[in-house]
């Protein structure tokens, strides 16, 4: 199960560049969705590379899957020959996305986010627009059954917003 207040805090501290997408972006609307992962997606430049890598240093990430008796090393450069990460922490499972489908790059993403606050932290998340084209384009079960609550969201924001 993720502590997502200490991975956002991490996040945050150290200033990464990401949006919350996935189940957290869900509950983060109002849905009643339950998750049991951090779903981010990141910004690939550089400087926010290493600022990603020394957030999550101290719950020691590792592949999730991957044999422990294999030597991982967490870094800078780890991501930059990566760009999708599903990882296992000390404070749960994190999934690390440079793409989202239906919806792009971080910039695309980062375009498609508002910003809600979360566990008492200020951060982006996907937008319900942007959460319906990414279950939508993902077209998993899963992701499918989520799209009649998100439109049912976005009619009860539409509402409060006239």
């Amino acid at each position: 199960m993720i502590k997502p207040t200490q991975a956002i805090k991490a996040f945050v501290e150290n200033q990464v560049a990401f949006v919350i997408i996935g189940g957290m972006a869900l509950r983060g609307h109002g849905s009643s969705y339950l998750t049991q992962d951090l779903d981010v997606c990141y910004s690939r430049e550089r400087a926010n590379l290493k600022k990603l890598a020394a957030a999550l240093a101290p719950f020691n990430p590792r592949p999730r899957g991957f044999p422990a008796n294999l030597l991982f090393v967490w870094d800078e450069q780890t991501l930059q020959n990566g760009a999708n990460f599903t990882l296992e922490t000390s404070i749960g499972d994190i999934d690390l996305l440079a793409e989202v489908s239906g919806v792009g790059i971080f910039s695309n993403v980062f375009d498609e986010s508002v910003t809600i606050s979360l566990y008492g932290f200020e951060v982006k998340v996907l937008s319900i627009e942007g959460l319906l084209k990414a279950k939508r384009a993902a077209g998993r079960t899963k992701d499918l059954l989520v799209l009649p609550e998100l439109e049912a969201l976005r009619e009860i924001l539409a509402e409060s917003n006239e």
